[in-house]
Parts: structure tokens; sequence; C-alpha cells
């Protein structure tokens, strides 16, 4: 809980940020509409297994996020995954305090 009058972070970690303003960029770019975004996070946050208290929402935004991409064309799931897996053996690869570069990729 947030000391009175400071409010609580939108978001709970960086990743979360992230994955808001690449669907808000994507969207802005003409990748899929708000209709077609709503669809696809209701679709996952509605999947059997969610939690009730939402702590997983942006685990299904993200779910939703990497669907469209892959309906729309853009980037498949083994797509997806190469890159993730290549920008967290960068991450490990970096030493602390240094920004994290997919140069950095061993």
């Amino acid at each position: 809980m947030s000391p009175a009058g400071v409010e609580a972070p939108v978001f709970a970690e960086p990743w979360q940020a992230e994955a808001f303003a690449m669907t808000v960029a994507l969207h802005d770019n003409g990748l899929f509409s708000w209709s077609e975004w709503a669809d696809a996070l209701s679709a996952e946050v509605k999947r059997p297994g969610a939690a009730r208290d939402g702590r997983d929402y942006y685990e299904h935004w993200l779910a939703a996020l990497e669907k469209l991409l892959s309906v729309k064309g853009i980037a498949g799931k083994k797509d997806v995954d190469t890159i993730a897996a290549a920008w967290e053996r960068a991450a490990h690869a970096t030493p602390h305090g240094k920004p994290i570069l997919l140069e950095n990729d061993p």
C-alpha cells in the first residue's frame, strides 16, 4: 500500500510498461484497431486459470500482443521466442549498470 497522497505505480515491472508502449505504438502505426485489441485481450483474460485478483493481467496483455503479431503475420511465436531469448542472453552478458543491448548477446 502506498503512503497517503502517493499514488501506486501503474506498472509493477518495467516490462509491463514496455508491453503497454509497444501495443500503443503498433496501434498508432495501424497494425490493429482498438476493437481488435480489446477482443484479443479479452480472450486472454477470460482463459481458464486467470488470477481472480488480476495480478497476471500484463501476462495476458503480452500473450494477446504476441497472438496479434502472429495473426497479422508480423512475428510468429518462434520469432518472438527467439528474440526474447537473445535479449535474455544479452541481459546476462551485460555488466551491471550498463545498458542492455542486443549486440551483447553472446
